[in-house]
Order: C-alpha cells, then structure tokens, then sequence
C-alpha cells in the first residue's frame, strides 16, 4: 500500500495552500502521495505550476463543491 498523507487548506489563501503542500511533500519519501483539498481558486493555478517546477507529479485535479482535491507523487 502506496503511502498517502491528506492535508486540508480549505479556508486558506494563497501562497498557504502550496506551501503546506511543500512542507508536507518535503517530509515524505519520495514516490509517496499528497491528497491536498483547497477552496482557493488560485490553487488551481499554483499548485500545478510548483509541481512542475518542483520535480513532482501532480496526477490529479477534481472538483469537490466549492473546493478542488489534488493528487501528487513526490518526485
């Protein structure tokens, strides 16, 4: 069974959604998985910009309500 570490951001703004992604995603082994749910717009936008810049693997982008709900694989 693949690690999976959830965070919930909702409620914060921008840059705090990605920077707990960073944080979390920092302390995880590499391959293990982010579930990340944020109701900020813009972290539809950061979110997989700092995946790409980071080196890790955004899998998935839905929404959920009002919120969005990211997978990602630390590279």
């Amino acid at each position: 069974m693949e690690e999976l570490t959830e965070i919930d951001a909702r409620g914060l703004r921008c840059p705090l959604p990605v920077l707990r992604a960073q944080k979390a995603l920092r302390a995880l082994p590499p391959g293990a998985l982010l579930r990340l749910l944020a109701d900020d717009p813009m972290a539809r936008i950061d979110l997989p910009h700092f995946c790409a810049e980071a080196g890790h693997a955004l899998l998935s982008t839905e929404e959920v309500g009002s919120a969005f709900r990211f997978l990602i694989r630390r590279g």
